[in-house]
């Protein structure tokens, strides 16, 4: 049977790859705020613990899966091999720097008068689930990308790389749900709100994946751009959110080891499956 589903998935179309592929991760991201379900809370170090894991696969992901691609692919198109990833990378960062400016948001770990972007009376809650929702357009971005690079007919492109990325980013989606529900649900929201706002977050990656897939297959010669642009906006989240959520309490050294274990595991799934 898995053989089989196996073989339909490789015979669909790559845009269609791509949006099953994000409704995975978008899955995954629900299953980690289903938690809320089953736990009342979770103690601040393993919190920080997984908000670094978090942290550490998407930086892995970012040069395994999309930027050393990136360089490879400028190489076959008779490019400066540095220069498209080098554009790419930097309009990635610039880009959710933007959104980081525009769009109300409110850190996980952070007080209510510390929230982000433009003015508004929104409620915490919803300021929360946003703040999710903008680490998940780099990483649905960065799996459409990687199947619109298997439907445009790039040598390096393969499925099972496509497929390691999805698992590594469906991975690290499930701390990201947790993290929204269960704080949501310390705040005194229900428990069905809690995941529904959690789940909610993921919601962006299949828009995303299936946009970014449509970008490289129907605009080819982006395609080294795109994969940087996805790295670029991927190592911002981590650098201007991810780490400093994860370093704000006394766990300073469980969030860095998690860190590290989330980078080792998907350099390990990238490098020996991919």
């Amino acid at each position: 049977m898995f053989q089989n589903l196996q073989d339909w998935f490789i015979g669909q179309d790559a845009i269609f790859q791509a949006f099953l592929a994000t409704l995975f991760t978008w899955g995954v991201t629900a299953l980690g705020a289903s938690l809320v379900f089953v736990m009342g809370d979770m103690k601040r170090k393993y919190f920080d613990g997984m908000l670094g894991f978090t942290g550490g696969v998407m930086l892995a992901a970012s040069f395994w899966s999309l930027l050393a691609p990136s360089i490879e692919m400028s190489k076959e198109l008779g490019l400066i091999p540095w220069l498209p990833p080098a554009i790419g990378f930097g309009l990635g960062a610039l880009f959710l720097f933007t959104l980081d400016k525009l769009v109300p948001h409110l850190h996980i770990n952070f007080n209510e008068d510390e929230k982000e972007g433009i003015k508004t009376d929104w409620h915490k809650s919803t300021l929360l689930v946003m703040a999710i929702t903008l680490h998940n357009i780099p990483e649905g971005l960065a799996v459409g990308v990687a199947f619109g690079a298997i439907g445009a007919g790039f040598d390096g492109a393969s499925i099972s790389a496509a497929v390691v990325l999805t698992i590594g980013i469906g991975i690290q989606n499930f701390p990201e749900g947790t993290a929204v529900s269960l704080p949501l649900r310390r705040q005194g929201v229900s428990k069905l709100k809690s995941f529904w706002f959690g789940q909610l977050s993921g919601a962006v990656e299949p828009i995303a994946g299936v946009l970014g897939a449509i970008a490289v297959i129907y605009a080819q010669p982006i395609l080294p751009y795109a994969l940087s642009f996805a790295a670029g906006a991927m190592v911002y989240v981590v650098v201007e959110e991810v780490i400093p959520e994860s370093q704000r309490d006394k766990y300073t050294d469980t969030s860095t080891l998690g860190l590290i274990g989330g980078f080792i595991l998907m350099m390990i799934l990238d490098v020996g499956l991919g």
